[in-house]
């Protein structure tokens, strides 16, 4: 009979730890939280220091009874949820809901589920930390009251079903501030001269762009100036090479992934939405059945900030480089730490097994699941490795009067990047004259203006808010995936084509939130509240009393908007699509799954029907409209406006363009590269296309 239980949060990471341990352990599964607070009420006593009102999760009883009988049979119950402050306060709820005393309570946490961490977090068994448990009950409270409290306000003056968030509606002024600047931007046109030189007598040329006029910096605003510039760039009898340096430099070392980097790179490379990769993260940390090793958790914790390397995870590390590479391209050693708050001394999130080449396991895994931890193994191994080494060159070509210059890199040792290529890869540029030194003369080969105009703030992308919300210190590690599905779900963010938009809605309870509840939204009060719980959490403050601190601004502010904020009606947009039921013109809305047609009749007339986005292409059969539209399992493909009668679908986006060798439509196919192919059986032409971005994304 098992003499010792352990609790853990979910049955996959259950059944992980449980080979690690011996008969003597029973493993068990808690499925999250046990107590929460009640969806019914606010939960929180107000008049007395905010006392919290906890309940057991409606259909947990009879998993608690279940766990109770086990607790009491056991010699020691170990708990052994998640190792951040929402883990400690499930394992505090736990103790609670179980009875165990004090004594009885022995807390375990580990970063990696491993038999060596598993198996040592046990012998340094420990109680509750209370801090931990109050940082994260402070949170709850918080984010409680200004949800049951301001939400109400949004119903009265808005409409039913609104709510907002402390953290979600900071993170929604970030959106909004950002629309204002965009909708502020005006458009400034400038021009640049680029030319190239050659000298009499050598082979090559070097490809310059003016840079001085006069000693002053080149600043040209149109095209009068530039037209008068180049006349007076040609009529210079004299360039020659005034500078010419040559140098090295080193590219930095990625960082292994924290909770926010891992999101953002997920996004940009992967395509995957901060939810999914979290999901996808869990799984992977959890425990994957690979075969021939049984369930093994294949990364370390995922939610942290920190990017602290385990020395035997470095030793690893460098171990696999060697033998992989060569001793050349091992790094230096251990980076120093991320500079500013770090929430817990978790580890980065980096693979537990180095010798678990994703390729070696790649059957084990599902698609997103090798992809995802592909992405992880290679960053990790790439922060180990040396850095990437460059020649550098500076040339400045000048007159009496004006002042080019060129400068150019190019590879000489790839260290990290013989494993791991930037997503933004510098192109290499190191263009030359055969046997150019300084004081040559050289000639003008070619001499050209080109306009230019400056481009408005780019609108977030899931990938870009994350970032934000790290560097302005809003949320931590997290709750960066929930804000931003909070957000969406609640349909004040709608996401077309990764770009996130701020739809009416948001708009509108941005405004009364950002005029009733400055606090609220200030980005600044938001960092510093959360700078208040890291204190609470490291015994520093008392958590009731920064709640206290809270509350005595705040209560007056809900009081004031029920007085005074007036009812706010909310326009649909109002398209030309008749509804062919009642004849009315149909409006946009925002749905859980994105826009849709809804009839303004309702409740008298319930028709509805989705929206596609138009491409602007003609369809190659009937010669409507191309859509685009989704698979009932959310994949991207290309149809006709004129469905059914028109049966044209492709998955491959169509272009206007016809192919020169056989005349049919060409498509556009997206990979590293962008070029347009004909699909036509025995034809197979191919045109390259340059590479200009569709969106604008920062």
């Amino acid at each position: 009979m098992a003499k010792y239980l352990v609790i853990v949060e979910s049955p996959a990471k259950a059944k992980t730890i449980k080979k690690f341990l011996g008969s003597s352990y029973q493993v068990l599964a808690s499925n999250g939280h046990m107590r929460d607070l009640p969806k019914s009420q606010l939960g929180v006593d107000l008049e007395h220091d905010f006392e919290p009102k906890y309940i057991t999760i409606r259909g947990k009883g009879e998993l608690l009874s279940a766990l109770k009988k086990e607790a009491k049979k056991a010699d020691k119950t170990y708990l052994a949820t998640d190792p951040d402050r929402e883990g400690e306060a499930i394992s505090w709820h736990l103790s609670i809901a179980l009875g165990l005393s004090d004594d009885k309570v022995h807390r375990i946490t580990f970063n990696e589920i491993t038999k060596e961490a598993v198996k040592g977090s046990i012998k340094k068994a420990r109680g509750i930390d209370q801090d931990l448990v109050d940082a994260q009950q402070a949170r709850r409270v918080l984010d409680r009251i200004v949800g049951y409290q301001i939400s109400p306000v949004l119903w009265k003056k808005v409409k039913k079903g609104l709510s907002a968030g402390r953290v979600q509606s900071a993170a929604l002024k970030l959106l909004c501030d950002r629309e204002d600047d965009i909708s502020d931007f005006v458009q400034e046109e400038f021009w640049t001269i680029e030319g190239q030189f050659e000298k009499q007598g050598a082979s090559g040329f070097l490809s310059t762009r003016l840079s001085l006029v006069d000693g002053e910096k080149a600043k040209i605003e149109n095209k009068a100036q530039a037209q008068q510039l180049l006349e007076a760039i040609r009529a210079e009898k004299k360039y020659k090479v005034t500078e010419f340096r040559k140098g090295k430099r080193s590219r930095r070392v990625p960082d292994p992934f924290i909770t926010s980097t891992l999101q953002q790179e997920a996004s940009k490379r992967l395509n995957f939405s901060p939810q999914k990769t979290m999901r996808i993260a869990q799984q992977l940390y959890e425990g994957i059945e690979v075969k021939g090793a049984g369930l093994v958790g294949l990364i370390t914790y995922l939610r942290t900030d920190s990017t602290r390397i385990a020395k035997e995870a470095q030793d690893a590390a460098k171990a696999y480089i060697t033998e992989a590479f060569g001793a050349e391209f091992v790094g230096g050693g251990p980076r120093a730490e991320r500079r500013g708050k770090i929430q817990d001394a978790h580890e980065a999130i980096r693979p537990t097994y180095t010798q678990y080449d994703p390729k070696t396991i790649e059957a084990s895994l599902s698609r997103d699941q090798y992809r995802l931890y592909k992405l992880i193994w290679e960053r990790f191994l790439a922060s180990q490795m040396a850095p990437a080494e460059y020649e550098t060159q500076h040339i400045r070509i000048a007159s009496e009067r004006f002042g080019f210059d060129a400068s150019g890199s190019r590879l000489l040792f790839s260290g990290f990047l013989k494993i791991y290529q930037e997503q933004e890869e510098e192109t290499e540029r190191f263009e030359n004259i055969e046997g150019l030194e300084k004081e040559d003369a050289v000639v003008i080969r070619t001499m050209d203006g080109l306009q230019h105009f400056t481009q408005p703030p780019a609108r977030y992308t899931e990938a870009t808010l994350v970032k934000a919300l790290e560097e302005n210190g809003v949320g931590r590690p997290s709750t960066y995936a929930p804000i931003i599905s909070i957000l969406t779900a609640r349909g004040y963010v709608a996401k077309e084509k990764k770009v996130l938009f701020v739809t009416e809605l948001g708009s509108v309870v941005n405004r009364i939130i950002s005029e009733y509840f400055k606090n609220i939204v200030d980005i600044r009060f938001t960092a510093d509240m959360e700078k208040s719980l890291d204190d609470v959490a490291e015994g520093k403050e008392n958590w009731r009393k920064v709640i206290g601190r809270f509350y005595q601004d705040f209560a007056p502010l809900v009081d004031k908007a029920m007085k005074e904020l007036e009812k706010v009606k909310l326009e649909d947009e109002v398209t030309d699509v008749i509804c062919e039921k009642c004849g009315r013109h149909m409006v946009l809305k925002y749905g859980r799954y994105g826009k849709f047609y809804a009839c303004p009749g309702f409740p008298e007339c319930r028709n509805a029907k989705p929206y596609f986005e138009g491409t602007g292409v003609s369809c190659p059969q009937c010669g409507g409209e191309v859509q685009i539209k989704k698979t009932k399992k959310g994949r991207i493909y290309y149809g006709c406006e004129n469905n059914p009668e028109c049966d044209f679908m492709s998955w491959e986006r169509p272009s206007e363009k016809t192919c020169p060798h056989c005349g049919h439509r060409l498509f556009e196919k997206r990979g590293k590269k962008k070029k347009l192919v004909c699909l036509q059986e025995g034809c197979g032409y191919v045109e390259e296309l340059p590479q200009s971005e569709e969106l604008n994304e920062v």
